[in-house]
């Protein structure tokens, strides 16, 4: 499917009601976090099926990733993955870098959450990763969404280190969806390595957001979790 078709088939598929939806799902309004982005309304499902028909170029993902429309630039995080994973070497790091040079349009969090364990934390598993502390200390939001979601292929991985480094320089973070983020991120490690996700907590619950601890704490026994909400342990 080339580019061309691929934005025929997406508009074939678009639906105006969802569409709707998704402008107030994803918080557009004026001053949101997602403010002026546009949808064809679009599931993703169906995004991941086209996805598989499409083997677009870095200059044609290039032209999706920079469309107002949302679904065209989660559609070409799709491909990109997949070009990832049938690359060799030279080629996962071009594409790495074609991700990381595109931060800015990975500008939503599932964006983010669908694309940055797959590519960034995959292609750093076993490389330098001070990009991530780097987009960590971002003050843009996506960046440092990504910072902590990217992890997440290295806690699958039974890597934890980078995790909790990240998690506690974002601790004092403002928005509610780094929250959201970092708590995910600790109760993801919790799952594999408790005694791990309890440390940490021990040492940092009391400045944590309550959001974020909420998250962190969504797998653990009620009556431990209610002493952390209630400040006692």
């Amino acid at each position: 499917m080339t580019l061309t078709d691929l934005k025929k088939t997406l508009r074939a598929h678009a639906n105006p009601e969802q569409a709707k939806k998704a402008l107030r799902f994803f918080k557009t309004g004026r001053g949101e976090y997602g403010a002026g982005d546009r949808f064809l309304g679009i599931p993703v499902p169906t995004l991941r099926r086209i996805s598989r028909e499409c083997d677009l170029s870095l200059n044609e993902l290039q032209k999706l990733l920079d469309s107002p429309m949302h679904e065209e630039r989660l559609i070409a995080l799709f491909i990109m993955i997949r070009k990832y994973n049938r690359a060799d070497e030279k080629e996962r790091e071009a594409i790495y870098r074609f991700y990381m040079e595109n931060s800015g349009n990975v500008n939503n969090w599932d964006l983010v959450d669908s694309s940055a364990p797959h590519i960034a934390g995959k292609h750093l598993l076993h490389r330098d990763r001070e990009m991530l502390f780097q987009l960590a200390a971002s003050s843009n939001l996506w960046e440092r969404r990504m910072a902590i979601v990217a992890t997440f292929h290295f806690i699958q991985s039974g890597h934890m280190e980078t995790t909790l480094r990240i998690a506690e320089m974002l601790i004092g973070d403002e928005h509610d969806l780094i929250h959201k983020a970092v708590g995910w991120m600790l109760r993801e490690i919790g799952k594999r390595e408790f005694d791990v996700e309890k440390r940490f907590l021990d040492r940092h619950y009391r400045r944590m957001p309550r959001t974020m601890l909420r998250y962190a704490l969504e797998r653990f026994p009620e009556d431990l979790r209610q002493r952390y909400l209630r400040g006692e342990i």
